[in-house]
């Protein structure tokens, strides 16, 4: 069992009261941590899993040198809107790095099953309704893949990517990486879209493809993100912004096809960290929403989350 500590925020001056408490889920390889954002009231409540996206992002949007509060904001903003979140760090990460692998043995799938066991956890709370899953960028693939097994009750994809790493890994060298270095690239990326490790690494790529990281790259480069959201049957909501550099919008559009009936928004000026920026002309201008607390949320994702939310979480278990 794990203890409850509640702790009252206020959103807004006059905004309605939401709670926010520890979540604990405990696992044979070590526990994992989050927070639940409540509405106010008794409930039951509708309850999504908001996962994080890429690398040692935590349960509010976080890295060490990119705090920005993203998903804080998010499921506050939820929650004040009377859908409850439960908000995770992932395993490896944060409260819940003492529950991680090393970094050798860490897989994509790790990630999916984690999402899996989060969601029976909410399902196990008489405070909670229907339940769905709202992935922010990788984390949108996870929770894809986690729909199925888990029988949610709806779906977010958060500035989701709609090609395999692997395609956009090579997009992204071949733009950034002189000539010559991206062509030394482009056999490792063969070898591990095969499942091959690679032991000779030139040292300018050792970051990106050192030997401790590559079998994580092999459980990730290939899998589908189209064909994972097509095997959807839920409600499916997939949410894009104009000032996103991360992905684009040939991404959203290629996802909301991938099956009839997925719902596809795209938010003007919004970024991939939910944020509101009309240009991206400058660093200056996309760091200061990458690394700053105090940039709010985008003033229309809430909302836009929230009634399709409402809709698809309709009363029930």
């Amino acid at each position: 069992m794990w203890v409850h500590v509640v702790v009252a925020v206020l959103v807004g001056a006059a905004g309605p009261r939401v709670t926010s408490e520890p979540a604990e889920l405990k696992t044979d390889s070590g526990t994992l941590f989050g927070t639940l954002d409540l509405p106010p009231g008794k409930g039951p409540f509708p309850v999504v899993l908001i996962h994080p996206g890429s690398g040692p992002t935590d349960r509010d949007g976080n890295q060490a040198r990119l705090k920005n509060d993203s998903l804080k904001y998010l499921g506050r903003a939820l929650a004040a809107r009377g859908i409850a979140c439960l908000r995770v760090d992932k395993r490896g990460v944060a409260a819940s790095a003492k529950a991680g692998a090393a970094e050798a043995d860490l897989r994509f799938d790790t990630y999916v099953s984690d999402a899996v066991r989060w969601i029976g956890w909410l399902r196990a709370d008489k405070r909670f309704g229907k339940v769905g899953v709202v992935g922010h960028s990788e984390g949108a693939l996870v929770g894809a893949l986690a729909a199925p097994t888990a029988r949610v009750d709806a779906v977010v994809l958060l500035c989701a990517t709609g090609r395999t790493l692997d395609a956009l890994l090579r997009e992204q060298l071949k733009k950034n990486l002189p000539d010559k270095l991206f062509a030394q690239s482009e056999p490792i990326l063969n070898a591990l879209a095969a499942g091959k490790q690679v032991k000779d690494v030139p040292a300018e790529l050792k970051a990106l493809f050192r030997p401790s990281v590559q079998p994580y790259l092999i459980s990730i480069l290939t899998r589908d993100p189209i064909a994972a959201v097509a095997a959807v049957k839920c409600p499916l909501l997939v949410v894009s912004g104009t000032t996103d550099i991360q992905v684009t919008e040939v991404d959203a559009k290629a996802l909301s096809a991938a099956r009839a009936g997925i719902k596809a928004v795209r938010i003007e000026n919004m970024n991939h960290m939910l944020k509101e920026i009309e240009s991206t002309n400058t660093f200056l201008q996309t760091a200061r929403t990458y690394a700053n607390t105090a940039t709010p949320l985008h003033p229309k994702l809430a909302g836009e989350l929230a009634a399709f939310l409402a809709t698809a979480l309709a009363a029930g278990r």
